[in-house]
């Protein structure tokens, strides 16, 4: 049940957060490099903008990944309690691992935002 409700929790942070950094970026890009610069600086400003980014990676992979399991639920498969609660333990270690790995790569790559 946790499972489910997180599902449905991070989907709507993704979509809510997700579409007003996608629009103050796509107005940073259509606006010129001052804004793009602004917009930079945010995300850089003590991390916070980090917090925020690696916040919305873990959320798209729970998403996903929990998504994935109610789709093999849905064709009738892995409803037994031993299974059940496998699998949704196993949806929050590929969420965190996923979003652990993506960052190290990141951070280890020298990647600019």
């Amino acid at each position: 049940m946790l499972v489910s409700i997180i599902n449905r929790v991070v989907g709507n942070a993704l979509a809510t957060a997700g579409a007003l950094l996608l629009l103050w970026w796509l107005y940073a890009i259509a606006s010129g490099p001052e804004q793009l610069d602004y917009l930079k600086s945010w995300l850089d400003f003590y991390f916070m903008g980090y917090i925020v980014l690696i916040g919305l990676t873990w959320s798209f992979f729970q998403h996903l990944f929990g998504g994935i399991r109610h789709l093999v639920m849905d064709a009738g498969a892995g409803y037994e309690l031993k299974s059940n609660k496998f699998w949704s333990t196993m949806t929050f270690l590929a969420a965190f691992t996923c979003t652990g790995l993506l960052w190290i790569y990141y951070f280890s790559s020298g990647l600019e935002l």
